[in-house]
């Protein structure tokens, strides 16, 4: 089987091999009334919808079918052939369409595994989520306790398999909901489904079975948009929408939306006609993001340059409000495990980027990998998994399975799979910060991220995000530089940072001064107690390394947690961070 159709593999916790080819049919860009009238449009106007917006799309023949009345959006349906000439001037109708918003799946493999019972606190599949382990999350739920209890997640997207082993306790079923007519928000076609893989990736639960999420103990809301990766775009407006209405006004309540979807169309009207459509997608993440609510994109995989692509849009990555999400991914992971690959922070072969794109960089997966060699990665508490290696450079999540399973996983790759990471990450930081503004939640995590080359490279925005770099952004932690053959650290002027972090037995601060003169630099406890005075004297300008045995004044050794570093120089002190694990 080629790798150009085989997608993604399925590792069950069943005890069944299948092989299953899905025929999938497309949609881009077909009218939602092709098949005949009635239509339905997309309607906008300039402040809010009201009665008489109502009584103007009656007059004009029209039903509206959905509404939002702070964003000034509906659709609407009409039979009417002038419908959209009959409207009163400032109200914009415009026909909808259906667009393919994911790729389908095209080929699942389903792999068995035999169910073990895990040893408590560890994950069945852990050893294969190496996404979790780039991103530092394991570091962070140690220093701080946060799980993302309390965050609401919305997934825009497909079908939710909200009873799922990993989901089923973590989503708010009251709450989700579909806006695909004939189906609820936990339905969808086929063994993968694209929300479900998405939703593990956020927040799969800690409960010692299969994965886990970056953000363990989130809300899931399943907003159903898509049925097999196609909708229209009312249909994902009306979802946004919805996500990002309080609770109490009759929405779902999130704090944070993730769109792992995306289509790109010629700029303005062209022959699309999908102009006004994108306007008025731009126009439901701008309200989202207006009213408090982040909203995380996918940046899309057809490997495109969007600073270098001036006749097409990318929506809703291009929206302006948007927080858009580049894919990365190792070659050779489980290559000799554990002694394998660790460039997770490597561009992802079909990765969109660009400046006028990108604001970080995530865990999406990849399977460049040359060859069918097999790899083998122990499963916890015992057993195996052994498949083709270039698929365990993909990244693991829930996926539906077959017939009454509640246990299926599987490998894909994709900026879908990296934009759920940085919500997984805003997650932790809205538990963190209750009332967390949106600028903030993106400040920290564009700000904490590692620089892969130089702050603003095409493919990384910021960088690639750090969920332990996040989450103690308050001791303002100098930023680090990830280099493709190694770590190297990206001084800034009077900026302290370890490597490794977190470390066990060792590790070193890097330091930059500006001029001679004297310097001290110490540790500290999350107490502020001093642990350690590591340099205090007169250093010689440029760059310096002390070395840290993890040992007290008393040369005792220091607990596992969070510590500060403080150099002071120059009537000026700055601030970094190490965690200590055992």
């Amino acid at each position: 089987m080629s790798r150009a159709t085989r997608v993604s593999v399925v590792l069950s916790l069943l005890t069944t091999v299948a092989i299953a080819m899905l025929a999938v049919p497309g949609f881009a860009g077909k009218r939602v009334g092709d098949a005949g009238i009635p239509k339905n449009y997309v309607v906008s106007v300039p402040g809010e919808w009201g009665a008489a917006e109502d009584a103007a799309v009656a007059a004009a023949g029209g039903t509206v079918l959905f509404k939002h009345a702070g964003a000034g959006i509906a659709t609407v349906m009409s039979a009417s052939g002038d419908f959209a000439s009959s409207l009163p001037g400032g109200m914009q109708a415009e026909e909808d369409i259906f667009v393919e918003w994911q790729k389908p799946v095209d080929v699942t493999e389903q792999v068995d595994a035999s169910e073990e019972a895990a040893t408590s606190g560890d994950e069945t599949f852990v050893n294969l989520q190496w996404n979790i382990k780039a991103i530092n999350a394991q570091a962070a739920w140690n220093a701080t306790n946060l799980t993302g209890a309390g965050a609401r997640v919305a997934i825009v997207d497909g079908g939710l398999y909200n009873t799922h082993i990993d989901l089923v306790g973590n989503v708010d079923v009251a709450r989700s909901a579909s806006f695909v007519p004939g189906f609820n928000y936990n339905q969808d076609t086929g063994t993968f489904w694209h929300a479900t893989h998405v939703a593990g990736i956020v927040a799969a639960a800690d409960n010692a079975i299969g994965t886990i999420g970056v953000a363990p103990g989130a809300t899931l809301i399943g907003v159903k948009v898509l049925h097999n990766g196609s909708g229209s775009f009312g249909q994902v407006i009306a979802g946004i929408l919805y996500a990002a209405t309080s609770i109490a006004d009759g929405g779902g309540g999130a704090n944070i939306i993730n769109m792992s979807l995306g289509a790109r169309f010629p700029r303005g009207d062209g022959n699309t006609g999908a102009g006004r459509l994108v306007a008025a997608l731009n126009k439901a993440v701008g309200y989202a993001t207006g009213h408090g609510v982040l909203c995380v994109v996918s940046a899309g995989n057809d490997g495109v340059d969007a600073d270098h692509n001036s006749s097409e849009i990318i929506t809703p990555a291009q929206a302006g409000s948007a927080f858009c999400v580049s894919a990365t991914g190792p070659v050779g992971y489980a290559v000799g495990y554990p002694n394998g690959a660790t460039n997770f922070s490597r561009p992802a072969s079909y990765t969109n980027f660009g400046n006028s794109l990108v604001n970080v960089a995530a865990p999406g997966g990849d399977f460049a990998l040359p060859g069918n060699a097999l790899c083998t990665v122990p499963r916890v508490p015992a057993g195996t998994v052994t498949t083709n290696c270039w698929v365990m450079d993909m990244v693991m999540s829930t996926v539906r399975g077959s017939g009454p399973s509640i246990s299926t996983y599987s490998w894909t790759a994709g900026t879908s799979m990296a934009a759920p990471v940085v919500s997984g990450i805003a997650a932790l930081l809205v538990q963190q910060n209750p009332g967390i503004s949106v600028g903030d939640l993106k400040n920290t995590i564009g700000n904490s991220a590692q620089v892969v080359t130089t702050e603003g490279d095409p493919f990384y925005g910021k960088g690639f995000v750090d969920a332990l770099a996040a989450v103690t952004a308050g001791a303002a932690p100098a930023r680090q530089q990830v280099a493709q053959s190694g770590i190297d650290m990206a001084r800034s002027l009077g900026g302290v940072a370890t490597l490794p972090n977190p470390a066990r037995t060792q590790a070193r601060m890097h330091f930059n001064l500006p001029a001679a003169g004297q310097a001290s630099l110490a540790v500290f406890d999350a107490n502020g107690r001093r642990i350690r005075v590591l340099a205090n004297g007169f250093l010689s300008a440029g760059d310096h390394s002390v070395a840290w045995d993890m040992k007290d004044e008393l040369n005792r050794n220091v607990a596992p947690g969070l510590y500060f570093t403080t150099l002071n120089f120059g009537g000026q002190s700055t601030r970094g961070r190490v965690v200590v694990i055992p």
